[in-house]
């Protein structure tokens, strides 16, 4: 029996009721590392004024970002290789160690090196809930699940600010960290107790230690210059062009490195599918999108529209209920029916509006108007986030099933990381730039050090510059949405290129019937 009607039989022997169980300990899994980053935003204020080390505050966030970036890729290879169940409960337990470590960090230096270790640990959550996902449920089964998926991701964007601000003024900083053990803890003996997948073969292929070094690298050094450009460094400087080069002399390696190893990290041949590169780039694309919106709204609200802190992460459920809402019936249409392509379209034309809409607003938009444009951009993620994991791992065969996974993973979280940096370098020179306009030098020196103000620092500005600073950031606002908008409209122009090829269904002999994409000469059609 091959790989292929291996994880065929076995998504065909599982019954609903124990998938339902494991989907809710993989769940917890996704939930943890969705929700580690939410929650320590609201405590930094309070870690910095015990530990100290305010320079250095960026790399808490840094350090953990990088780690689960350059990691991704690798979780999904060794899944592929060694088995997902074990690589997935490894993963789990580097999370809760790094977790552990953070929370009793003495002082900004530990913190950032524990962080690290919690971000090694996050880079294998997400691919292994994804690529697990992928080896139970066939692709035309698994629409019925994408709710779930979506809820979570909403449940972590809303309820991480408050569960942070809770729990660090109650219980300490610390207890953001500690939080996760007990949770992790379920999820570990849950996934111990009532995953069973089929044994992967063994393989005697040596791991692709140079490609995973050159990747590292390449990914590291993409991720710092998004991070970095246009804050801590200006984008033309001798630190971010050298970051630049670097990574991509080593990308050239990795793709010379791959062409040639016996077990690639990454395997090229994968994106010799159409539909697999498309989805990676409207992964990207939509990450872009996502995370500057869900950066750039509370920032809006509580700036220009009032809200509090914790308003403004409640002010973001119309965007997230549409998403869930959305992605729902999205995956019951292609459960039912078994079609997929007009979502991607519909899900790039509504994530376009969306973000226009959302450029126009200003100081005298209402809340319920912004709610409104919220929702349609939230409809837009909606008809996209799991569609283009579930084309993506239809794509290929089961046996790549973890690097499908992880490389669609990573895209997204690259467009992310790009979209925050490229909006927020518009958004704080719009901002600069306003206030200059406005108020003459002082107005530009308000907001040399930061564009973003919170609630505090607002308040104590005369109402002169407060009624600037809330038109300024409107300006910053309307520009960051609207390139968000312009490379929205890369993502519908890519989704009409994607062939409608019917998904696996369950069982080997739906596997088998099912006519896949035509494969390019020398590779097999993924089953």
């Amino acid at each position: 029996m091959g790989v292929d009607d291996a994880g065929a039989d076995a998504s065909k022997e599982v019954k609903p009721r124990s998938v339902r169980v494991v989907l809710l300990a993989l769940m917890i899994a996704m939930l943890l590392a969705m929700l580690d980053n939410m929650i320590i935003g609201t405590a930094m204020p309070t870690i910095v004024g015990e530990l100290g080390g305010l320079e250095h505050l960026s790399w808490v966030v840094t350090a953990y970002t990088l780690a689960t970036a350059a990691s991704t890729p690798i979780w999904g290879k060794l899944g592929d290789m060694y088995g997902r169940k074990g690589t997935f409960l490894t993963s789990i337990v580097i999370f809760l160690i790094g977790s552990a470590l953070s929370g009793m960090a003495q002082d900004m230096g530990q913190l950032i090196g524990f962080r690290a270790v919690q971000g090694l640990g996050a880079g294998g959550l997400m691919v292994g809930v994804m690529a697990i996902i992928g080896d139970l449920i066939p692709p035309r089964e698994r629409g019925k699940y994408q709710g779930m998926m979506a809820g979570v991701m909403a449940l972590a964007m809303i309820g991480g600010p408050l569960v942070g601000g809770t729990i660090t003024d109650h219980m300490g900083w610390r207890w953001s960290f500690y939080i996760n053990l007990p949770l992790g803890a379920v999820a570990l003996a849950m996934v111990t107790a009532v995953l069973h997948l089929p044994k992967t073969p063994k393989t005697r292929a040596k791991i692709d230690y140079l490609g995973a070094a050159l990747l590292t690298v390449a990914i590291t050094s993409t991720v710092l210059v998004s991070t970095w450009g246009g804050t801590e460094y200006a984008w033309g400087s001798a630190e971010i062009m050298g970051l630049a080069v670097v990574g991509v002399l080593t990308l050239a390696g990795f793709l010379a490195v791959e062409r040639r190893a016996a077990e690639p990290i990454m395997p090229l041949h994968i994106f010799r599918s159409r539909n697999f590169t498309l989805m990676s780039v409207i992964g990207f694309l939509t990450g872009f999108a996502m995370f500057g919106g869900v950066l750039y709204l509370p920032l809006f609200q509580q700036s220009v529209q009032g809200a509090s802190a914790t308003n403004s992460g409640l002010l973001l459920l119309p965007m997230l209920l549409s998403m869930m809402l959305v992605s729902l019936v999205a995956g019951r249409v292609t459960t039912n029916s078994g079609k997929y392509k007009i979502f991607p379209i519909v899900g790039g034309a509504l994530m376009v509006v969306g973000l226009f809409l959302l450029a126009r607003m200003d100081t005298g938009t209402s809340r319920f108007e912004s709610g409104v444009y919220m929702a349609v951009l939230g409809a837009g993620l909606g008809f996209l986030m799991q569609i283009t994991m579930l084309v993506a791992q239809n794509s290929v065969e089961m046996k790549d099933m973890g690097v499908a996974s992880s490389s669609a993973t990573l895209f997204r979280t690259l467009g992310g990381s790009f979209g925050v940096a490229l909006m927020g370098s518009l958004f704080t020179t719009r901002v600069h730039d306003t206030m200059t306009d406005r108020l003459g030098e002082a107005g530009g020196a308000a907001t040399a050090g930061s564009a973003q103000l919170d609630a505090a620092s607002l308040a104590k500005l005369p109402e002169a510059v407060r009624e600037a600073y809330q038109h300024a950031v409107a300006a910053g606002t309307h520009s960051a949405f609207l390139l968000g908008a312009a490379i929205a409209v890369l993502g519908f122009a890519a989704a009409w290129f994607v062939k409608e090829v019917p998904l696996r269904g369950a069982g080997p002999a739906a596997a088998e019937s099912a006519p896949q994409e035509p494969a390019p000469v020398g590779e097999p059609v993924a089953r």
